[in-house]
């Protein structure tokens, strides 16, 4: 964290943009009927992930920044939910489900971190 200016900075954050891009593009191939059921799901979740990095990044305190990460975790469980959803229902195809789980698995890992560092600051 030290050196950062703002949530722009982090990596985390730029990853969890590149997965929110990667499940809205794989999101445009569900049925219409899904527009407000699945798709809005998913895109919700998915764009959860970097907007609460961000609003935690711009709190005050580092407990802000650790709860909002926290969130951002719980985003990417909810989106890991959707995109297995639409996986056995047919919607998104194999490639873009490995895809996805790739980078999510990369931003939990990076979430963790993160959340552990935050947590040894406050200690």
């Amino acid at each position: 964290m030290a050196g950062e200016r703002s949530h722009r900075d982090l990596v985390v954050w730029q990853k969890a943009v590149d997965l929110s891009v990667l499940v809205y593009e794989a999101g445009r191939r569900l049925p219409p009927e899904e527009r407000f059921g699945l798709w809005s799901q998913l895109t919700r979740a998915a764009a959860s992930v970097p907007m609460n990095i961000a609003e935690g990044r711009g709190r005050q305190g580092t407990r802000e920044f650790a709860n909002f990460v926290s969130i951002a975790r719980g985003s990417l469980a909810e989106l890991d939910t959707a995109i297995v959803i639409c996986a056995r229902l047919g919607y998104i195809t194999p490639e873009d489900v490995s895809a996805i789980e790739a980078l999510a698995d990369e931003v939990g890992r990076m979430l963790t971190t993160l959340s552990g560092r935050l947590r040894n600051t406050t200690a």
